[in-house]
C-alpha cells in the first residue's frame, strides 16, 4: 500500500490498542496492525507512544500584531500537538480580513469565532461599551460572506467589557449566531452583568468558557442556574487563559456531575509565559482533578470538533491527518491555576511530533514577548536563560570534523 507516512506500532485510545497508521494524500488511509512497509516514503516508529489527533485548542488568540493579546501559533504547535487553534473573537467585523491574511502564513489550521463588537480584541478590554459596534446586520453579513473561516460567535460578558451596556451584546451575539446557524462562546467574568443572565440565554450547544472560572463564580461555585445550563445542553468549555481556571472550582463542578465538555488553554500574550504555557499543561490540570486520560484526549479532539463541525479530532480512515505522538511519563507534574492553587498530575504528556494534513511541523523559535505583558523576575530571567541557551546552541558547530564529508572533492 502506497503511503506517505506510516507511524507504525503507536498505542491509540480510540480505536483503543496497538495500531500502525498509514497517511495518502494528507488523510488518514489505514489503520490497522501490521499495516505493509513496502511503498510508505518515511515510516516512523512509536512504539510505546501515545498517537493521538491532533490536538483542537477551542479557545486561542492567534492574531499577532493587530490585537493586545494575539500571538503566532506555530512556535508554540510543533512541540504542544496542537494542530488547530480556535481564534475566539480576535476579529470583528471590521478586523476579520487582517486576520485572514495573518492565517494564510501559518501552518496550523486556524478557524474563527468572529467577535460580536466589529472592532474586535484590538485593545485588552472595553470592545463592547460601543454598543453601535455590536451591528448584528453586519456580522450576519460578515458571517455570511466568510463561512469558509467563521465557525461560530464570541462575545465577551464583564463589567469591563460591556459597560453600562449589561446583557445586550449577548443578546446581540445570538441574534447573528441564530440567523447563521452556528453555536455562540461566551466569556464570562466579573459582574455585572451577572452569571445567571448569561446563562440563562445561551442555547443547547452554545458555550460558556471560563467554565471554572473563581472570578466568575463569586462565592456560588454550583448555581442553579449553572446545573440548569449543563442540563439543557450548553457546553462547558474550561478556557484557562490568565484568570479563568480555578482547581476548587472545577472539583466543586465535577462533584455535582458537571464535567467540562472541552479543555481549552484561552492561550495568549499574558498567558503563554504562564499559568497556561500551553495545551497539554491544561489537560494535565484535568487529569490532576481526578479525570481519566481518554476522557481529557476527546475533550481536546472529538468533542470541540464536533461542537464547531470542525474537520479532524478523530483517528478514522478519511480524516485529516492531523496527528501528534506523545511521551506518556509516569512521573507527578505539579501544575499550578490562575490563582496559585497547587495539584499533581499523575503523568506528564510530553510531545514528540505534531502532523498537520500529514506534514511534521518544524520547529520554530518564538519571539520576545510584546512589552505590555507583565511578567515575574523570574519570568523575565527564565526568558534570558532560554534564549542564551538557544544561543550557545547554535553557536556550537552542528558535528565535528569527523561527521563532515567532502562535498565537492577536489581534482588534481
Amino acid at each position: 500500500m502506497a503511503s506517505d507516512l506510516l507511524l507504525t506500532g503507536g498505542t491509540l485510545l480510540e480505536p483503543s490498542g496497538t495500531f500502525d497508521v498509514a497517511v495518502h494524500g494528507g488523510r488518514i488511509a489505514a489503520i490497522g496492525p501490521d499495516l505493509p512497509r513496502d511503498g510508505a516514503r518515511t515510516v516512523v516508529d512509536a512504539r510505546g507512544q501515545l498517537v493521538t489527533p491532533g490536538l483542537i485548542d477551542l479557545h486561542t488568540h492567534v492574531h499577532p500584531g493587530a490585537t493586545y493579546w494575539g500571538i503566532d501559533p506555530d512556535p508554540v504547535a510543533w512541540y504542544s500537538g496542537v494542530t488547530t487553534w480556535v481564534d475566539a473573537g480576535s476579529a470583528g467585523a471590521y478586523t476579520l480580513d487582517g486576520l485572514r491574511q495573518a492565517v494564510r502564513g501559518m501552518t496550523v489550521r486556524v478557524p474563527v469565532l468572529l467577535n460580536i463588537a466589529a472592532v474586535g480584541l484590538t485593545g485588552r478590554t472595553g470592545e463592547s461599551k460601543d454598543i453601535n459596534s455590536c451591528d448584528v446586520d453586519l456580522a450576519i453579513e460578515t458571517v455570511t460572506a466568510n463561512r469558509d473561516l467563521v465557525a461560530g460567535i464570541k462575545v465577551r460578558i464583564d463589567r469591563e467589557t460591556v459597560g453600562r451596556n449589561g446583557i445586550e451584546p449577548l443578546r446581540r451575539g445570538l441574534r447573528v449566531a441564530d440567523a447563521c446557524g452556528v453555536p455562540l462562546m461566551a466569556h464570562i467574568g466579573a459582574g455585572p452583568p451577572s452569571v445567571d443572565e448569561v446563562l440563562d440565554l445561551l442555547r443547547p450547544g452554545d458555550l460558556v468558557t471560563h467554565c471554572a472560572s473563581a472570578i466568575a463564580a463569586g462565592d456560588a461555585v454550583v448555581r442553579p442556574s449553572l446545573v440548569d445550563a449543563y442540563r439543557r445542553g450548553v457546553r462547558f468549555d474550561v478556557g484557562h487563559g490568565s484568570g479563568g481556571f480555578a482547581f476548587d472550582v472545577l472539583e466543586a463542578q465535577l462533584a455535582a456531575g458537571l464535567v467540562p465538555f472541552s479543555v481549552s488553554s484561552d492561550l495568549h500574550a499574558r498567558s503563554l509565559y504562564g499559568p497556561v504555557f500551553d495545551l497539554p499543561t491544561t489537560m494535565a490540570k484535568l487529569l490532576a482533578a481526578g479525570l481519566p486520560l481518554a476522557e481529557v484526549v476527546a475533550a481536546a479532539t472529538s468533542r470541540p470538533a464536533a461542537a464547531l463541525g470542525l474537520p479532524g479530532g478523530t483517528l478514522t480512515v478519511g480524516a485529516p491527518a492531523d496527528l501528534a505522538i506523545w511521551d506518556v511519563r509516569d512521573e507527578p507534574f505539579t501544575v499550578v491555576d490562575a490563582h496559585q492553587q497547587r495539584r499533581t498530575s499523575p503523568v506528564r504528556l510530553v510531545n514528540e511530533a505534531t502532523y498537520v494534513a500529514g506534514r511534521l511541523l518544524p520547529a520554530r523559535l518564538p519571539a520576545d514577548p510584546p512589552p505590555w505583558v507583565p511578567l515575574t523576575a523570574a519570568q523575565r530571567s527564565a526568558l534570558s536563560a532560554r534564549t542564551d541557551g538557544l544561543r550557545a546552541l547554535l553557536n556550537t558547530p552542528l558535528v565535528g570534523p569527523d561527521d563532515l564529508a567532502e562535498q565537492f572533492p577536489r581534482h588534481h
